[in-house]
Order: C-alpha cells, then structure tokens, then sequence
C-alpha cells in the first residue's frame, strides 16, 4: 500500500486539529510507516478505510492508539542536569520564600509531557531532598502525557540500567529498590505523584490544569507549529500561579511566541514566570 500525498495531508490535519502535532512533508515516512502497522493489525485493505475509522469513529481508543505510535518518548532520569540544578538552587528557593512569607506550604508542580515518568519522579527526588522539612509541606507534582502506554509504564514505576545512568549513587541506594535488573522508585518518591493522560488540545481539560507553581514542558513544543505552540503556552500561562515559572527544553523558547510571560536570569540561566500584578 501506498500513502498518497493527498490522504497523507487529509491524516495529519486531523491529527493536527485533534492533538497540535504537527507533521510535515517530511515526515511522510515516520507518519506512515506508523499507519500501516494500524492499518495491518486492524486487518484493513487500504489507508483509506482506515482514516474514515479514527475521523468518523465515537470511540477514539484507536486515535490514540495511533497517536501513542507516533509520538517518542526519549528520556532519563535527571536529563538535562544543568537546567534541574538550577531549579533545585536558585528558583525552588525563591518559591518557597514567598510560600512561607504567605504561610503556605502547597507546593503543585506540573510534569507535562511526562513521557515514561522518568522526570516527574526525578522532580520528587529534588523536592525531598532540597527542602528543609519535606514532610511539613502538601505536595503535588501532575505528571501527564497523551500516551497512555508510558502512564502505565510510568504508574509501574520499574526502570533499567539506562534509565538510572545520571542518578548520583547516594540518590540510587534511597529512593530506588533493585529488583532483578530493574529499579523500582520507591514510596517516598511515588507519593506525590497523580498520573493523567492528558491532550494539549482538550480544552475543556486544560482549563482544569490551575494553581501550579511550576511547570516542566521540555522537548515536547518541538512536535508543534508555532500556532500550536502559542495555543499551549497560552494555556499554561492559565495554569500557573502568579509568580509561578515554567521551564521548556534548551531548544524550544518562549520569547518569540508569547509576551505573557517574563523573562529572568536567575543562576545559570533565564527562567520564565508568570509575573505578580505589581511586576506587570
């Protein structure tokens, strides 16, 4: 079977309007290639047939099943070190000031994009070891993705030798158990995390998202255009706290996209935060 320019371009509008993703020409391989082992399984004699089944279709259990194969999920625990340093020393700090100055001792924290739940539970791990007294705050980090076969292996919690590669030896002996040849997190570390599959472009969903103080979105705005990328940033300018930041991959940038937000250097880098009334 061949994929014509036509149906391809028909596949991802609709993935597109549904989702954000964006796929261009090309990708025309990768998109495809993916479709056909839909195609095949479901037993379906052309690409056709099968569009008609995830456009028209109530149920969209196949839509995301194809959406789980078309979106990577590479990641490790502690990735991008520099980036995780400076939240654990120089912005979690200044959050936690100003909680305390409110006598608040919430702390929501948003894992979007959470892929195989390697950086939420690494988000766990700073927080416990960072704060003063842990056990005296309430704590929440969200850990969400539209693929709902990473949650399940991210609810799992087991993970292999490359998963752990950066995981300072002190940090593996306390928060992980060795159970043949995986890790498993442990408790401590599993207790603040709630699991959601979770599309960017379900708004009635996202308008759900509210009162986080920060946001982690790396190396998932690469998949979007820049229309869809302003949609979802806007939506997580919704989500965040005044005060709060959010932090993208190294390669992705707010800057151009939106000016909701404000940009600061703090430690090693530039961080964005949504601004207090009297910083506007």
């Amino acid at each position: 079977m061949i994929l014509s320019e036509i149906l391809y371009e028909k596949f991802t509008e609709f993935i597109y309007r549904k989702t954000g993703l964006y796929y261009e020409t090309n990708k025309k391989y990768f998109v495809e290639k993916r479709i056909e082992n839909r195609t095949i399984e479901l037993g379906f004699s052309d690409y056709k047939e099968y569009y008609n089944l995830i456009k028209f279709s109530v149920d969209e259990t196949e839509f995301y099943k194809l959406v789980n194969d078309l979106t990577v999920n590479e990641t490790y625990f502690f990735r991008d070190f520099p980036q995780l340093q400076n939240f654990a020393e120089k912005v979690l700090p200044i959050i936690v000031k100003e909680k305390e100055k409110n006598n608040d001792y919430t702390l929501n924290i948003w894992s979007a994009a959470c892929s195989r739940g390697d950086e939420p539970y690494t988000l766990a791990i700073i927080l416990n070891e960072m704060l003063d007294k842990p056990e005296k705050w309430d704590i929440k980090i969200t850990a969400s993705d539209i693929n709902d076969e990473v949650l399940k292996f991210a609810k799992i919690g087991a993970y292999d030798n490359r998963s752990i590669k950066d995981v300072p030896p002190e940090y593996l002996n306390k928060y992980f158990v060795k159970r043949n040849e995986k890790y498993l997190v442990n408790l401590k570390i599993r207790k603040p995390l709630e699991f959601k599959r979770l599309n960017f472009f379900d708004f009635s969903e996202m308008k759900k998202m509210i009162n986080y103080d920060v946001i982690f979105c790396r190396n998932a705005l690469i998949y979007f255009n820049d229309q869809s990328r302003k949609t979802v940033i806007d939506s997580f300018y919704y989500s965040l706290n005044p005060g709060g930041f959010i932090f993208l991959g190294h390669s992705e940038s707010i800057g151009r996209i939106s000016s909701a937000f404000q940009a600061k250097r703090i430690g090693s880098g530039i961080v964005y935060s949504k601004p207090f009334r009297e910083d506007l």
